[in-house]
């Protein structure tokens, strides 16, 4: 398990990475201005998706990642 600050330092690395500096920012910012409950955002994410769909939307992320580390 990371400590506060690599998780931060990671999760910054991250959305910078995909976002650019200046969207990771607004995402940020973003994210502290209006109230987002995590838990019941978490709730509904895949609703729609069975557990077999993201079973294998896992696996073949997997599978690419793992080929190309």
């Amino acid at each position: 398990m990371n400590t506060d600050t690599a998780l931060r330092q990671r999760g910054m690395s991250v959305l910078i990475d995909n976002l650019g500096m200046l969207e990771a920012e607004r995402f940020i910012m973003l994210m502290h201005k209006e109230p987002f409950d995590y838990t019941k955002w978490q709730e509904h994410l895949w609703e729609d998706r069975s557990v077999e769909d993201i079973h294998n939307a896992a696996a073949r992320l997997y599978q690419e990642t793992e080929a190309i580390d």
